[in-house]
């Protein structure tokens, strides 16, 4: 099949024939990605009440001393687990130089420079720039050069500074410059390229992170030619590696959260070959040919064979986005999620839809931007645009401002999901929302959460409206996902199972003969069936032998009138009452559920002693349990309740 650009259909199975791409002007950084600072596109092409929320928010970082990182802080991970104090004061450095380097731009009259240039110094002079729980050692050693998330991330954040404002630090000195593309050559060029990490062949975020920041590395710093096309067959490998990986539904097992540095990661990694020219040579892309038509660099076709599968699960990998939106700007918050709101970022989801010509995709993009207040106070969406801001990927959506100015809005309401292989279904009947899962105890990120459903509804018991009522501004939490607390070193050790949000008995799961589920994949469940509105699995595999468990077929169906659940299981022996739990936020849920007190009694816990700031920040001050006990000691029953 003729190709018009060799990334967006999945060119990757092509990896010989590199030795002429060093030379060709494709990979020249003098190519025009956007416009540098000076331009006037800046000043006269983003609207002026956008570009003075940027400049507002560059002017609090004016004259404030850039933080000398201690290493007192950086060695708490391996003395007490604790990750996050470094990490605050990580992040909020990074954080200063995305904001001065917008201001600038938008202002262009030098006035941030002094800063930047300070800052640039500072960044210089850090012994490493990731985070302790990706080092191997107590303190950073100046020889161990390590390519994490945040090593990577962080020379992206430097390279777009000085694609930007590469003229103004010539004028500063020539040495500024030159000392920026040493630094970058020894702390991710050389390692990168030289090591056989293990992310580079990762089906998970890890891998497109990490290429999609080392990519922009290569492109704008990269002077050695046989090391660039190293790395370019290197991230095309990686990056192929991973798509691969993922399911053909698309699904991101590691939750919505991840997403925006799993699939959207991988996005980057096509747009940036995109833009530095390699494009299809006809038309025989299934519709992926958004940005690279619209593309104003000039190079040459390539010419390479692609599955239409792949194209396939590439769109399916950027709408999985919009098939986890609830509505409210909440999303489903299955794995590790650290947030439940406003998770979708518009600087990468409208890019991506548009590239992509999913229609659907661009307008939630614009939706999104449009509620938070993009067109008004751009640099709050900015900020939050990552654990520091995206300088990169807001420059790409600056670029295009004027197409999602003229982008109409409309939240993605989908009635019904089907996500086959990760064995995601949602539902949206009435005013309830229902999103169940199965899958493995062996996903990324996991929790030991099989079978394991969330529902959102109204605050208050007013009557449900029609079967299919887009009343999503009031929607809120019911039966939730608790999502995981602050990392610790903890997190991603052995002991990560005896952490409360990743056990089973605190998700809406049964609790059987007193056993939890356990992890591994091999604890799985199986789908009995599906239909749009209702799955049934029996999620007997997710629990060890100890459980007894012969079967345990849940169902849950998505009606007009509200939710039914129904337990039908086998035992091989009954040793102790079932329990069935359901996390709530609000102590009156109970009021929501419908049940025959002949097969089962009802209690309600306080669990918000267990919350810690990031899930209090995350869900409020309060949390309870509901633990419904089933009476029958027979070792076949069938049980049926109600939510409304």
């Amino acid at each position: 099949m003729q190709i018009r650009n060799l990334l967006l259909l999945c060119a990757f199975s092509f990896w010989g024939g590199l030795g002429s791409i060093a030379q060709s002007s494709m990979f020249n950084v003098q190519s025009s990605i956007f416009p540098r600072a000076d331009d006037t596109f800046w000043r006269d092409s983003i609207p002026q009440e956008m570009r003075q929320s940027y400049i507002q928010y560059g002017e609090q970082y004016l004259g404030k001393p850039w933080t000398v990182l201690p290493w007192t802080v950086f060695a708490e991970n391996k003395q007490t687990g604790n990750r996050v104090n470094y990490e605050n004061l990580c992040f909020e450095k990074r954080r200063q130089m995305a904001a001065l380097v917008m201001a600038e731009i938008m202002e262009g009259k030098g006035r941030f420079m002094g800063d930047i240039v300070d800052g640039m110094g500072s960044f210089c002079e850090e012994t490493w720039w990731g985070i302790p729980a990706h080092y191997p050692k107590a303190i950073p050693q100046t020889e161990l050069q390590e390519v994490d998330l945040f090593n990577a991330e962080t020379a992206s954040l430097i390279v777009w500074t000085r694609y930007m404002l590469e003229k103004q630090f010539d004028a500063f000195s020539p040495d500024l410059c030159q000392r920026i593309d040493r630094e970058i050559e020894r702390r991710i060029l050389r390692p990168a390229v030289d090591r056989d990490y293990w992310w580079k062949t990762a089906g998970m975020n890890w891998n497109p992170w990490i290429c999609s920041n080392w990519l922009a590395c290569v492109l704008i710093c990269e002077k050695d030619e046989a090391r660039k096309s190293a790395a370019i067959a290197q991230i095309r490998k990686a990056t192929q590696t991973f798509i691969d990986a993922y399911p053909e539904d698309g699904g991101c097992d590691e939750g919505p959260g991840y997403w925006d540095r799993a699939a959207a990661s991988m996005f980057e990694v096509l747009r940036l070959f995109t833009v530095y020219g390699l494009q299809f040579t006809d038309d025989s892309t299934n519709g992926l040919d958004g940005l690279a038509s619209k593309s104003t660099v000039n190079c040459k076709p390539s010419t390479v064979n692609c599955k239409p599968s792949t194209v396939n699960k590439i769109k399916n990998m950027a709408s999985y986005a919009y098939k986890t939106y609830i509505g409210n700007d909440y999303c489903v918050c299955f794995a590790d999620a650290h947030e439940n709101k406003a998770v979708q970022q518009v600087n990468i989801v409208y890019p991506f839809g548009w590239w992509l010509n999913d229609q659907t995709m661009r307008e939630f993009g614009a939706y999104l931007g449009r509620k938070r207040g993009v067109l008004t106070n751009p640099a709050a969406l900015y900020d939050k645009s990552g654990n520091f801001p995206t300088l990169g990927r807001e420059l790409f959506f600056l670029r295009n401002i004027r197409d999602f100015i003229d982008e109409q809005p409309r939240e993605p309401l989908l009635k019904d999901v089907w996500l086959p292989d990760l064995q995601i279904m949602t539902a949206r009947r009435g005013n309830l929302y229902v999103a169940m899962k199965g899958g493995t105890n062996g996903e990324s990120h996991n929790h030991n959460d099989v079978g394991s459903f969330i529902v959102y509804a109204p605050q208050d018991l007013s009557p449900l409206t029609s079967d299919f009522s887009p009343l999503t501004s009031h929607l809120s939490p019911l039966f939730i996902d608790p999502a995981v607390g602050e990392y610790t070193a903890q997190t991603f050790s052995d002991n990560r199972y005896s952490i409360w949000t990743m056990q089973s008995q605190y998700h809406n799961l049964p609790q059987i003969n007193g056993i939890d589920q356990k992890d591994g994949k091999e604890y799985a469940a199986k789908v009995v069936s599906h239909k749009d509105g209702q799955l049934t699995l029996d999620i007997a595999g997710a629990y060890p032998a100890e459980a007894a468990v012969k079967s345990w077929k849940r169902t849950v169906t998505a009606m007009k009138s509200g939710l039914s659940v129904t337990e039908d299981y086998e035992l091989s022996d009954y040793r102790q009452p079932a329990r069935l739990m359901l996390m709530t936020l609000d102590p009156d849920a109970l009021q929501r559920i419908h049940f025959d007190a002949n097969q089962l009694s009802a209690t309600i816990e306080d669990v918000s002693d267990k919350l810690d700031p990031l899930l209090q920040r995350l869900w409020g001050p309060k949390m309870y349990r509901i633990i419904l006990t089933v009476k029958s000691a027979k070792n076949k029953n069938k049980i049926k309740y109600t939510i409304r």
